[in-house]
């Protein structure tokens, strides 16, 4: 057995799913005949697609990604009797995304043709659940939508979701909520199951948004993680002052006055506001060289 499949087979041992049928180890044995592909060969291929719309080309970028497809499957199998189902409606995700994807834009071939893999799988499973979960009256369905979000919203500021405070911001009852609740806790899949590795996103989350916005939404998610990135390699650079004034003045929210700065550190307020401008300085040509670096690369192509 090639490692591909082994690795496979580990993601379903994992999950705890029932043994494959014969045709669905066929299947796998078939995907792994298919060779990765180096970033190059894949890259190459891209362009080719996107510049000359190359079905040869289209063809080699998405049997080379068939295992992408049945490991994000594996997923979901677990409230499914076939695996088939879910990994048909992932490939046509996929050719999608073959035919979408934009090699220019820096973003990974892998994490785009992924959402729209997993776009694909969920727009089956949320056509295919059962009415009764979701509702039938208007106040149900926007109770189905609004729920795990004003969780999510009242969590993240260190508020306990408790189900009169979810019934008087949603303008429902307790009971409403308490229903709702063994409705969702029901459901094939949950609804909190994170978007992508890094746990941005969610199934409802995307249940709502509509597939012209999907570019815009890996884009977004592909520079804020660039952007994440940026800011750790800067503040390295920083020391104990300009970091505290970065971190507590320049990005916060509710950003400390410079006085308070100054009296944090034992310092005039105009110092302060000179550390604070030199740290400016700094972000600013920190965000100049990081982004020529990649300039310079895309011109050696």
């Amino acid at each position: 057995m090639s490692e591909e499949l082994v690795e496979i087979d580990q993601d379903r041992e994992r999950a705890a799913l029932p043994v494959p049928s014969d045709s669905f180890k066929r299947y796998l044995a078939e995907v792994a005949k298919y060779p990765l592909l180096t970033k190059k060969e894949e890259r190459q291929l891209a362009e080719l697609v996107y510049e000359n719309s190359d079905k040869d080309a289209a063809q080699k970028l998405v049997v080379s990604n068939l295992r992408l497809v049945v490991k994000i499957a594996l997923g979901y199998y677990t409230a499914y009797s076939s695996i088939r189902d879910l990994i048909q409606e992932g490939n046509i995700g996929l050719i999608h995304a073959v035919r979408k994807y934009n090699p220019y834009k820096g973003t990974k071939f892998s994490t785009y043709a992924a959402f729209w893999i997993r776009a694909y799988i969920m727009k089956y499973i949320r056509n295919t659940w059962s009415i009764v979960k979701v509702g039938t009256t208007e106040k149900e369905r926007k109770l189905f939508h609004g729920l795990n979000k004003e969780k999510r919203r009242l969590e993240a500021k260190g508020i306990l979701p408790a189900k009169q405070l979810l019934a008087h911001n949603l303008d429902v009852t307790a009971e409403d909520v308490e229903e709702m609740e063994k409705r969702l806790s029901t459901t094939d899949v949950s609804l909190d199951q994170p978007l992508f590795e890094d746990g941005e996103g969610t199934i409802l989350d995307a249940m709502q948004s509509e597939h012209e916005n999907i570019e815009e939404i890996v884009e977004a998610k592909e520079k804020n993680a660039i952007a994440r990135k940026k800011i750790a390699q800067f503040k390295r650079l920083l020391n104990e002052k300009e970091l505290y004034i970065f971190e507590h003045r320049i990005m916060a929210d509710e950003p400390l006055t410079l006085q308070e700065i100054g009296d944090h550190f034992g310092i005039s307020r105009e110092r302060a506001r000179q550390i604070e401008k030199g740290v400016m300085t700094k972000v600013t040509k920190h965000l100049v060289d990081s982004k020529a670096e990649p300039e310079r690369s895309g011109t050696s192509r």
